[in-house]
């Protein structure tokens, strides 16, 4: 069985103040790559793991490795098996990057081995048996079904902290808006290779240390999303969305969040910006910084590479996906 995943753009959280009694929610869009490609198959004695790209860096290897093996673990415990599988990941995408690699590749594997097991189980709860979706919904509604995408958040008589996914125990939670994103938009992503990544137990103290959010930043963003952001996509208006994108920037978490990175992130979005981009952003805790367009691609991933000149680092040009994975058996 071969499992294809997209990847996701994580636009920002919308509320974490939680004056009415909700917090999380999230909006993101669905990429078409990078994409994390996994082949599965039954295994014999212990869980193996493979990659057939060789200069993967042992890190990247054991990260994965560490992550598969976890997920196999809670499925087979959820089953009430001792199954071992044999993984081979054919393509793979940064871990750590703001694209969402761990929840698709918890999900993939999860999928696979339920599939493998003749067990049908809908991709939220699936996404709660491996402990994904915790804060924001926008990766599972990715692997789901793709697109432009906005959750709910949680409850705080249920998520009663601040945290990020990988902290949380919450389910995933409720999609409230999903649609199509612009097919002929381009996204040009740029991840340098910098310091300072946000992650793990650092994560988890940066929600402690700023939240919750001023409820003034928080009506301000939904205003924009709700009265902005989201008419632009539903009428393909990419002046509109690229504005938005700029300024959500500067606002609530976001703001947090951009304020925590290497500060040649923040040069990196003047320079995409520069060079004609409609709107550029940070997914997530980056350091993944995208580029939205419809015409002058080639110039933004120029501009994207100069700025880059002494930095390492990778950039992609792709556009949204509108469905969810795939799964060829």
């Amino acid at each position: 069985m071969i499992v294809k995943t997209p990847s996701r753009l994580h636009v920002t959280l919308i509320d974490l103040n939680g004056k009415y009694g909700r917090i999380d929610g999230g909006v993101g869009i669905t990429t078409q790559n990078p994409s994390l490609v996994l082949e599965v198959n039954k295994g014999y004695g212990d869980t193996q793991v493979m990659f057939s790209r060789t200069y993967l860096s042992k890190d990247t290897r054991e990260d994965y490795k560490g992550k598969i093996f976890s997920i196999v673990r809670k499925i087979n415990e959820y089953l009430g098996m001792e199954e071992s599988y044999h993984f081979n990941l054919k393509e793979i995408f940064p871990s750590h990057s703001g694209l969402g690699s761990g929840t698709q590749l918890s999900l993939a594997v999860a999928k696979a081995i339920l599939e493998m097991n003749d067990h049908d189980l809908p991709i939220p709860k699936i996404a709660e048996i491996v402990g994904r979706g915790g804060t924001s919904g926008i990766g599972v509604a990715s692997f789901e079904s793709g697109g432009f995408i906005l959750d709910s958040g949680h409850m705080k008589s249920i998520k009663k902290e601040f945290l990020p996914s990988s902290a949380s125990k919450a389910a995933p939670p409720t999609v409230i808006a999903r649609y199509d994103f612009p097919s002929d938009w381009k996204i040009i992503m740029a991840i340098p290779d910098v310091e300072r990544r946000v992650f793990g137990d650092g994560e988890v103290n940066i929600f402690q240390k700023y939240c919750p959010i001023p409820l003034e930043e928080v009506q301000e963003l939904t205003h924009l999303l709700f009265m902005k952001m989201m008419p632009s996509v539903i009428e393909e208006d990419l002046d509109s969305f690229g504005e938005a994108v700029n300024d959500i920037q500067g606002i609530g978490f976001k703001k947090i969040e951009l304020k925590l990175q290497n500060p040649f992130i923040h040069e990196l979005i003047d320079n995409l910006r520069n060079a004609g981009a409609a709107g550029v952003g940070m997914s997530s805790f980056g350091p993944t910084v995208y580029a939205i367009t419809d015409t002058n691609s080639k110039d933004i991933c120029k501009a994207a590479r100069d700025a880059m000149n002494e930095n390492t680092g990778v950039i992609i040009a792709t556009t949204a996906q509108n469905q969810g994975a795939e799964i060829y058996k």
